[in-house]
């Protein structure tokens, strides 16, 4: 199984306001070990803009679990664009948008996020899997790492 992970599951491994997603997010990372773990640049670019000490912890979870980094295309930017203009993303969120869409160009089993504002949502779950199903793209499925392990 091949799964994407978006920033916020690797923010989740340091936070200091949240220690049950935190520890939650430890134990799916026990279990996405069987798997192979992919990230994209986006995620690398939102890393880039952490401060220096926590730029420093997520880059290591990077090298230290081996994971894959995807590159955005065209074809990637004008599904995100897709998202967007049906209004399954806002504007302004256009990495959140992107992020499926890596995903899903690139035939990810599944996105692990804990971006529940824009990415876990039902709204967002249902039109994806609509708007893939109408561009013949592969259906993805968009979980939390807390769907993971329980």
């Amino acid at each position: 199984m091949k799964i994407y992970l978006e920033t916020s599951v690797i923010n989740f491994l340091f936070p200091e306001d949240s220690p049950e997603k935190m520890k939650i997010t430890h134990e799916s990372f026990n279990i996405i070990e069987e798997y192979e773990v992919f990230i994209s640049d986006i995620v690398l670019l939102e890393i880039e803009q952490a401060p220096e000490g926590k730029k420093a912890s997520l880059s290591d979870v990077i090298t230290k679990h081996n994971m894959k980094a995807l590159e955005s295309t065209a074809e990637a930017e004008k599904l995100a664009d897709n998202y967007i203009t049906e209004e399954v993303i806002p504007e302004k969120y256009y990495n959140d948008a992107l992020h499926i869409a890596i995903a899903t160009k690139y035939k990810m089993d599944a996105i692990i996020s804990w971006n529940l504002t824009h990415i876990v949502k039902f709204k967002t779950k249902f039109n994806v899997k609509g708007i893939n199903e109408r561009l013949n793209e592969k259906d993805v499925i968009i979980c939390t790492p807390e769907e993971m392990v329980y």
